[in-house]
């Protein structure tokens, strides 16, 4: 007769009983009611411009783009601006906010260890687990109910990522650090297309009170030559004070453009953080030439080109790895806690080989019943999660349609600028007459300094135009991102 293998049985039993209990674990989880399915992020084909926009010139801003504007005083002013202005220094310190929270999350995954020591004072109950020592009766060691306890030791405690929480919880902290690094980049795009936009302001408006010097010049050789011919009776008074209007009208203008001057100053001072007094004064030059360019496509390119859009893709991508440690917390949880150290109720006792203590105990959380916290926590990260991506979709599309809608204006204005170059040159061909005119005898100097002004008047209409231009060619930079470049993104996959 075969005697049965009791090892093997019991080896079995061992393992069956294992199986059985992980399988019970599980079964008991609490259970995913209820989860919605993911919005879908924007197509690329709906990153394009129309086919009817596009440039003279063609590309991507590079990392510095406003130097290419070859001009020293704003070199120096964006990177003043980048250096101390107040909302730099803010985007910094949310980036250093943000690092600090990863590196919270991610500690709270390794392993833990104290050092602790402390003295218990205690009264010990009759009646209690330590009942026996709560008699004095010192020829069998007890010399209760008064004890002092002493634990001197070290404690540890790890707990097991089995189903991915604490990881997705790093990941999502990641995700969004790497978003608030994109948002610096934001930041310093804003800053320096802003200090780059009032400064234009201040050299075109410099241009503007040039020109309208030189009208004052004309209106007040007008009031002049119509006072002399009116003191002698040739013509009435009426000549003379029409003529100071238009002079009084000119200075007008001139206050209102050296006021403007005033106030861009001021919002440049507020931009880079200067004093009230540590602000440099800011010379005439000419306005450069239109450097605006627009690529043939964008597509994703867009989207790795821009920090703002790369913030939100790494919002949304956070989003994805809180659902998923939203999910994990649904299974069950494992950690060991460790201690080692000395124990004792009497403190002269406390160091001696005796009472020396050691515990392991490995643990297990089970989520059966918890009210609908678990759901309740999964919906809300979803539906966060589907709020970014549509706040991202719409960005997107926010970003095309600034692109579109400055690239057009470009062209338009492009246009405009020719038709008014063509203008000027036609009305300066009547200023020239006039004071060939005049040289040669054949018309007063009145005559020809009175044809200057339709001449000035279509250049301040000109200088709009290209002050308009340069404006839009800064917006377009900033549009396109500014020189900012990142890995080109890969489609989401909503979890």
């Amino acid at each position: 007769m075969i005697k049965p293998d009791r090892s093997r049985w019991r080896s079995l039993w061992r393992d069956g009983v294992l199986l059985a209990g992980l399988v019970g674990v599980l079964a008991g989880c609490a259970l995913i009611h209820h989860d919605s399915a993911p919005y879908v992020p924007i197509a690329p084909d709906e990153i394009r411009l129309a086919n009817d926009i596009h440039l003279a010139r063609d590309g991507w801003p590079s990392a510095r783009w406003w130097s290419g504007y070859g001009d020293a005083q704003l070199d120096a002013l964006i990177d003043r601006a980048l250096a101390n202005a107040p909302t730099m220094v803010i985007a910094r310190t949310r980036v250093a906010q943000a690092k600090s929270d990863v590196e919270l999350v991610k500690a709270g995954s390794n392993l833990q260890v104290v050092a602790l020591g402390l003295i218990d004072r205690e009264h010990v109950s009759a009646n209690g687990f330590l009942g026996p020592y709560a008699m004095n009766d010192p020829a069998l060691g007890f010399s209760g109910p008064w004890y002092t306890e002493g634990i001197v030791g070290v404690g540890a405690s790890l707990n097991i990522d089995i189903w991915g929480k604490q990881r997705a919880q790093v990941a999502a902290s990641l995700g969004v650090q790497n978003a608030r690094l994109a948002e610096t980049s934001a930041v310093e795009l804003e800053i320096s297309t802003d200090v780059a936009q009032i400064y234009y302001g201040i050299q075109t408006t410099y241009q503007l009170i040039d020109l309208l010097e030189q009208s004052q010049q004309v209106a007040a050789f007008a009031i002049d030559a119509h006072e002399a011919r009116a003191s002698r009776g040739l013509e009435s008074r009426t000549f003379v004070e029409d003529a100071r209007a238009q002079q009084l009208a000119v200075q007008r203008r001139i206050v209102n453009a050296r006021a403007q001057i005033k106030q861009f100053r001021e919002s440049l001072r507020a931009l880079i953080g200067a004093g009230a007094d540590n602000l440099p004064d800011i010379e005439p030059v000419p306005l450069p030439a239109s450097r605006a360019a627009l690529p043939s496509t964008l597509s994703y390119e867009l989207l790795a080109r821009r920090p703002d859009l790369q913030a939100m893709r790494w919002y949304v991508q956070a989003s994805f790895d809180r659902i998923d440690a939203a999910k994990a917390a649904f299974y069950p949880s494992f950690d060991i806690k460790a201690f080692f150290g000395v124990d004792a109720l009497h403190l002269a006792e406390l160091f001696t080989h005796a009472s020396q203590q050691f515990n392991l105990l490995p643990g297990v959380y089970l989520p059966i019943f918890d009210g609908g916290r678990l759901n309740a926590n999964l919906n809300g990260a979803r539906t966060a999660s589907n709020l970014l991506i549509e706040q991202y979709d719409q960005a997107v599309l926010n970003a095309v349609r600034d692109v579109a809608k400055t690239g057009s204006r470009l062209q338009d204005l492009n246009t405009e600028a020719q038709l008014q170059t063509q203008k000027v040159q036609a009305v300066s061909f009547a200023r020239d007459s006039a004071e060939a005119h005049y040289r040669r005898g054949l018309a007063d100097r009145l005559k020809a300094m009175e044809a200057r002004e339709p001449v000035i008047a279509e250049q301040v209409a000109l200088l709009e135009i290209d002050g308009q231009r340069l404006s839009g060619d800064i917006a377009l930079v900033k549009a396109l991102g500014g020189g900012y470049r990142a890995d080109p993104p890969v489609d989401f996959k909503p979890r």
